[in-house]
């Protein structure tokens, strides 16, 4: 028979149980009682991981949502070319799905002109009219939008202002030349139409746009801009006597 003595201070046993105040073998459970090795860690449960999502995190397209549904499209902020296809992707479906007038809500538009030029042509191939209604500051090209509703009219705070657009140009002399008469048309464009609306001449529009002229809600009904102000948000105002047909 071989007898195996332990060693005060020495390690343990292979699968021996550990002595008091001895360290502990890793993976080696501890006994009940015994005291925690200095500079051993303890092995603490981990927490779960609770994540809290936000119920409001989609407020914005649930609203955007429920204002199609009462034909609403709301227009704010700088267009642009991929802000104009989502604006005519719904008109085309609003117009599409009824009859009804759409009401177009346009806040603080500041256009770039190739994209004002295309939403200008989508509003005159609808089917169904379009009501135009601002807020906030319109300038430039976004005139041009406007413009092209049947019905348009303002808030009493709005501002209209008619400006130039300022674009810059790069590469060859011959691209530059080129570039300069596709804006030149453009332009052209978009001065016949507002001159259109407000039964005035195109100099004056364009002498109007170089000065960058400012106008009131009131102002530009007398200018031929829009043809009333806002006396009550939503729907109802579709149908305000007061507003020519």
């Amino acid at each position: 028979m071989t007898l195996h003595a332990h060693i005060p201070g020495g390690p343990s046993r292979s699968g021996g149980p550990s002595q008091p105040g001895e360290p502990r073998w890793p993976g080696e459970p501890r006994r009940p009682g015994t005291p925690f090795t200095p500079g051993v860690p303890a092995r603490d449960p981990v927490s779960p991981t609770r994540v809290w999502l936000d119920p409001n995190a989609d407020w914005q397209g649930r609203l955007y949502e429920r204002l199609l549904e009462k034909r609403i499209v709301l227009a704010s902020g700088i267009l642009d070319d991929d802000a104009a296809a989502r604006l005519s992707a719904h008109l085309l479906t609003l117009d599409a799905e009824g009859d009804k007038p759409i009401r177009l809500e346009l806040q603080n538009l500041r256009a770039e002109l190739p994209a004002a030029l295309t939403v200008m042509g989508i509003l005159d191939v609808l089917r169904v009219p379009a009501h135009a209604c601002v807020s906030g500051e319109i300038s430039g090209p976004g005139l041009g939008v406007l413009a092209s509703c049947p019905r348009r009219s303002g808030y009493p705070n709005a501002s209209f202002v008619l400006a130039e657009p300022k674009l810059q140009f790069g590469g060859t002399v011959t691209s530059i030349t080129v570039r300069e008469q596709q804006v030149t048309r453009m332009l052209d464009t978009l001065y016949f139409r507002l001159a259109e609306v407000t039964g005035r001449e195109v100099d004056q529009i364009r002498d109007d746009a170089r000065r960058g002229r400012n106008l009131t809600t009131a102002q530009a009904i007398g200018y031929g801009l829009i043809q009333g102000q806002e006396t009550s948000a939503g729907p109802a105002s579709l149908a305000n006597p007061s507003m020519p047909r």
